[in-house]
């Protein structure tokens, strides 16, 4: 089931309103609307990022970031264990076939699930699991280097449309009406820039990275759990063997909790 962050969205929407309450209670929103600025930014931006990446690369990378921003906290080793380690304790009282009816809460966890009640040896099992991890992981990775490129290149472009605004200013200086559009352009897309670069792309990039470093752990987690499962390990040495993903304080509130 999707589970949206509302802190991401909140925290992106708030961003916006609070730039553009600052800018109504100083003046006109009008002044802060150039398409010139937009163009600049927003088409260069992107067309420098397509010189880096394939565009399915771009695509996908617009579609993880998305989903990584606005879904849900993931769940933690200390529930994973505890989950895995029950799972356990079906197998050893009902078999394999004891896990068809259960229900998971991760879909990785009721994926090993699927392959354990099914019967597949636990070769298969481990490879096929390792090997979605590691395409999931490279996919998380990609998209962290594609946004990271378009925050570097909407500040970038926002300067290279400071500079055409200068040059255009600097230009029709004998021409007193040239002059306003000329420093809209020069001073609005740096406005844009830094706006894109550090309310959307960088904010992902740091989303992306820690969804990284978590599924990595949660994953990897599980296929050890899961290989355990499937070599019909008891339930306390299944969560002997799991507890060792937890930091050193989670491991002594575990032990305190049993």
């Amino acid at each position: 089931m999707f589970r949206m962050d509302l802190a991401t969205l909140l925290g992106i929407i708030g961003a916006f309103a609070i730039v553009i309450t600052a800018i109504f209670l100083g003046g006109s929103f009008g002044q802060f609307v150039d398409v010139p600025s937009m163009l600049i930014v927003i088409g260069g931006g992107l067309a420098a990022t397509l010189i880096r990446f394939q565009v399915s690369d771009i695509a996908a990378a617009f579609t993880t970031a998305f989903k990584v921003a606005l879904s849900g906290k993931s769940a933690s080793p200390r529930d994973l264990i505890s989950e895995i380690t029950n799972l356990g304790e079906i197998v050893r009282k009902s078999g394999p076939l004891g896990l068809e009816n259960v229900d998971v809460s991760d879909p990785v966890l009721a994926k090993g699930v699927q392959y354990i009640a099914d019967g597949y040896e636990l070769e298969f099992i481990k490879e096929a699991m390792e090997r979605e991890r590691d395409l999931q992981l490279s996919r998380l990775s990609e998209g962290k280097r594609v946004m990271k490129a378009l925050g570097d290149s909407a500040p970038a472009f926002g300067m290279i449309g400071t500079l055409v605004g200068l040059v255009q200013m600097l230009a029709n200086m004998d021409d007193p009406a040239a002059i306003g559009p000329s420093m809209a352009v020069a001073l609005l897309t740096t406005l844009y820039g830094a706006l894109i670069s550090n309310i959307l792309c960088l904010p992902m990039v740091d989303k992306l990275d820690a969804k990284f470093d978590v599924d990595e752990l949660n994953q990897t987690l599980i296929i050890d759990g899961v290989c355990q499962i499937r070599e019909s390990k008891s339930p306390a040495l299944i969560k002997e063997m799991l507890v060792a993903y937890l930091p050193e304080k989670a491991r002594a509130d575990l032990a305190e909790a049993a």
